[in-house]
């Protein structure tokens, strides 16, 4: 853009030049033809010499009209020189400005080169020691599958429990009752991956799935750092990880909060991953681990946003985490489709 401006006003310039040198050939031709008739007899005779009246007051006209165009002359010439003087100070300040952006550019030119150069040599250190964080980033995503293991047994163990609980609420209600409605229900067969929910249950299950996309964060602050799913990793190509839930980073101390109505199924403690935390909202569940320190216990009823817990800080990374699960029986749910704005 500068450099059009530039090559306007040189336009510009060369067009006032030659019209600033037309008007002063004009105004020199002008002023020496003046000059030869500038005695005052001369200009005395021109108008006695005149035929009438009306002759001689046409000529004082023309002499008049005569004074003004050369005034009007020199003050063109005067205002030409002004903006072609005002255009050479703009065309310096363009170029000066333009040559303040090139010393900019080149500057920003060398960081980024020196950039460049800091990732090349970071991309073959990575390379170099590929082998060394392809197998770190393989043990952790072990670790990670049996923290996920540990998770879908207990969960699939509550389940089989809460159903035999319910099995056994019902022999008592029938051997009080001896209905055959109450006998039907003892028959029911013993299942670990549904729950055998009642009306209660199915009204809260219903109110949980009308929430989905809804439920607010496990935290109050904090941004998803490993999503849902299988993803394949940034600087190796070769290596894919998976997780069946989500994790959040969040401040230190940070409280988890319960995401909906609901129950505390279990508190357990994982191996490599600190505290859980299951809560039951009918037949779906929510997981809250790595807790470092519970503020609930199994049976409470919990409601929306309470506090169940602290998140445990790494003392080796520094890092603050808190991981998510969202489960319907026992199948994985993607908690960013049911949380809002995840």
């Amino acid at each position: 853009m500068l450099t059009r401006n530039i090559n306007d006003n040189i336009d510009k310039i060369s067009t006032l030049r030659e019209e600033l040198k037309v008007m002063k050939a004009d105004y020199g031709a002008m002023i020496q033809k003046s000059y030869k008739s500038k005695s005052q007899q001369s200009r005395i005779m021109f108008l006695l010499s005149s035929e009438n009246f009306l002759q001689a007051y046409k000529r004082i006209q023309y002499m008049k009209q005569y004074a003004k165009f050369r005034k009007k002359q020199g003050e063109g010439i005067k205002t030409k020189t002004e903006e072609l003087q005002a255009l050479n100070n703009d065309l310096i300040s363009q170029k000066k400005t333009k040559q303040k952006l090139i010393a900019e550019n080149e500057v920003a030119k060398k960081k980024l080169t020196e950039e460049r150069k800091d990732q090349q040599a970071l991309v073959a250190t990575l390379k170099k020691d590929e082998g060394k964080f392809t197998s770190q980033i393989k043990t952790k995503q072990r670790q990670a599958d049996e923290i996920d293991r540990q998770i879908d047994a207990l969960i699939k163990a509550a389940i089989e429990e809460a159903n035999r609980i319910a099995r056994e609420k019902a022999r008592a209600n029938a051997k009080e009752s001896n209905t055959k409605t109450a006998t039907t229900t003892t028959a029911k067969s013993t299942s670990s991956e549904k729950f055998e929910l009642t009306a209660e249950d199915k009204a809260l299950a219903a109110n949980f799935t009308n929430n989905k996309g809804k439920l607010p964060w496990p935290v109050e602050k904090g941004m998803v750092v490993k999503s849902y799913g299988t993803h394949q990793h940034p600087q190796f190509p070769n290596v894919t990880t998976n997780s069946n839930g989500v994790e959040i980073a969040t401040e230190n101390n940070a409280t988890a909060r319960a995401v909906f109505d609901g129950e505390v199924m279990q508190i357990q403690q994982i191996k490599g991953a600190n505290k859980a935390v299951y809560i039951q909202h009918g037949d779906f569940i929510t997981v809250y681990s790595n807790l470092g320190t519970v503020s609930v216990k199994r049976g409470d009823k919990v409601s929306t946003k309470q506090n169940i817990g602290t998140v445990a800080n790494s003392p080796t990374e520094g890092k603050t985490v808190l991981k998510f699960y969202i489960y319907k029986n026992t199948t994985k749910m993607n908690p960013a489709d049911w949380v809002y704005r995840m």
